[in-house]
């Protein structure tokens, strides 16, 4: 608004006009004294890191309960102290990438997947997979509107008796299931 005035030589009275503020708007000065709350808001948020405006201004009704404290003006003070929360970050799994085995015969590790999809009538399909990583042989394919556990470890169940135990089983979450096998 002052920058309008200076840059172009017109009134006060013009510039509100076509900002559309009110001149009473433009000229108003707060006599409000924030100082004591402004003292005690940064000595609780000192003392109290994690805490939000919110949870100050309880800390502040508690302590001073004759003082009536507005939680507007709370947040106000607050923000105008340039106080906030420090956001923490989330940890994320770290997946530690560790190289692949060189692979020499068959049966030394299995791929799983299983994949969904739907027919044309709108029935959705449930595809498992499992592949010979050395060969890249498809050692079967399960397909069903379901398949339950006991299906999938019939499945695995039917291919050792036919080939013998992999030595691991590798699935799309990083699954070991060499364990399971015993």
């Amino acid at each position: 608004m002052r920058r309008l005035k200076e840059e172009f030589p017109t009134s006060e009275r013009r510039v509100c006009e076509l900002m559309e503020i009110p001149r009473m708007s433009y000229r108003y000065q707060s006599r409000r004294d924030d100082s004591a709350l402004r003292e005690r808001l940064v000595v609780l948020a000192r003392e109290k890191p994690r805490y939000g405006y919110r949870r100050l201004h309880v800390l502040l009704k508690r302590h001073e309960p004759n003082e009536r404290v507005n939680h507007k003006r709370v947040w106000r003070v607050y923000r105008d102290l340039g106080l906030s929360v420090r956001r923490t970050r989330r940890k994320r799994l770290e997946r530690v990438l560790r190289p692949r085995p060189m692979l020499t015969a068959p049966n030394q590790e299995w791929a799983i997947d299983f994949a969904s999809d739907v027919a044309a009538g709108g029935r959705r399909l449930r595809i498992f997979s499992v592949v010979d990583c050395y060969t890249r042989e498809c050692l079967t394919l399960e397909v069903d509107t379901s398949l339950p556990s006991r299906r999938v470890t019939r499945a695995l169940a039917g291919i050792i008796e036919t080939r013998g135990a992999p030595g691991a089983i590798r699935g799309d979450n990083e699954l070991n299931a060499s364990l399971f096998l015993v």
